[in-house]
């Protein structure tokens, strides 16, 4: 659970599919009163039915201020958060969430933008064509790659007249040689026009994104991942993490995180996001060696670091300056 205490508690106005595996999740004051602002790209942080806080990326336009939109994915080999979510919420339901955060903001220096969505990448993605779309003042196109039309989010209304011009829906069947052809969209850099890319999907996705941008300026080209490697490995095995300030050893069970298991046992360790990727549970390793699973340490970090919200050990223990 986070530490974060700034969190509302919202009721759940709706809680419907919103394509095969994925869920969509209405929220508004119970009293009816605005909700903090927020802007395209801008995360929530939940507190999921199974006690775990995760972050889900806002879908709705950023000028309404009376609801939030997110849509979740049934992960069945996750940790349980969002599981707990999608088969534990009903509409009617009341949940704690956090206030909006945006570390993947539309640049306001950018003329035009290329948005590129994997899956459920496009969460933020809808949000960001919104506000464009409101705006009317800088062009975009939004490429929306998935497996097939059952399984994509936001379908019918990113097929409606007003996103006509703007989206491009592109489905695989699951055949990688019936995949969208990214290349031409990228050959050309945007630099001398201030076009910026943005990208959210799966890792191979976004691996073939960067290599296409290799040569865009790196400040043009703009990536957010659902997070670290949460979910357990069919090797993982138990570990002992010792605790140097107070000489405590415990157990990190499979399909517990070190952050659960200290926790468990009283000591506070500021997180966020519990899925690897804000650095908020950043904590120095002084014995061991570590299983890195994030997507925020350096490599020369690596050695005396580690994210404990998701990484486990290689070692039998692991000592950590807590």
């Amino acid at each position: 659970m986070s530490t974060d205490t700034a969190m509302l508690r919202l009721q759940v106005v709706r809680a419907e599919p919103a394509a095969r595996g994925i869920q969509l999740f209405e929220f508004r004051h119970p009293a009816g009163e605005k909700l903090p602002a927020f802007t395209a790209g801008a995360h929530i942080k939940l507190r999921t039915p199974s006690g775990a806080t995760r972050q889900y990326s806002l879908s709705n336009d950023p000028a309404e201020r009376d609801r939030y939109v997110i849509a979740v994915k049934r992960e069945g080999n996750g940790r349980g958060g969002s599981l707990s979510l999608v088969e534990g919420v009903k509409a009617g339901a009341t949940l704690e969430v956090g206030a909006p955060e945006n570390l993947f903001e539309l640049d306001t220096k950018a003329s035009s933008f290329v948005l590129i969505a994997g899956g459920i990448g496009i969460t933020p993605m809808i949000a960001m064509a919104r506000s464009l779309l409101t705006e009317g003042t800088r062009r975009f196109k939004l490429y929306y790659l998935t497996r097939d039309a059952e399984g994509t989010a936001f379908l019918d209304e990113l097929r409606a007249p007003e996103f006509a011009s703007h989206v491009v829906l592109h489905h695989d069947q699951g055949d990688p040689a019936r995949g969208f052809d990214l290349w031409p969209v990228l050959e050309k850099p945007g630099s001398a026009t201030g076009q910026h890319v943005y990208c959210c999907g799966p890792k191979p996705l976004m691996d073939a994104v960067r290599d296409m941008t290799g040569h865009w300026p790196s400040s043009a080209v703009h990536f957010e991942s659902f997070g670290g490697d949460t979910a357990p490995h069919a090797d993982d095995q138990p570990f002992d993490v010792r605790l140097a300030h107070s000489g405590l050893t415990l157990t990190v069970p499979v399909g517990k995180s070190i952050l659960d298991i200290v926790r468990e046992h009283g000591v506070n360790v500021p997180s966020s996001c519990e899925s690897g990727t804000c650095g908020s549970c950043k904590t120095r390793l002084i014995e061991g060696e570590a299983d890195h699973r994030d997507l925020v340490l350096l490599d020369e970090e690596k050695t005396d670091h580690i994210m404990v919200c998701v990484s486990r050990a290689k070692s039998s223990c692991l000592v950590l300056d807590l």
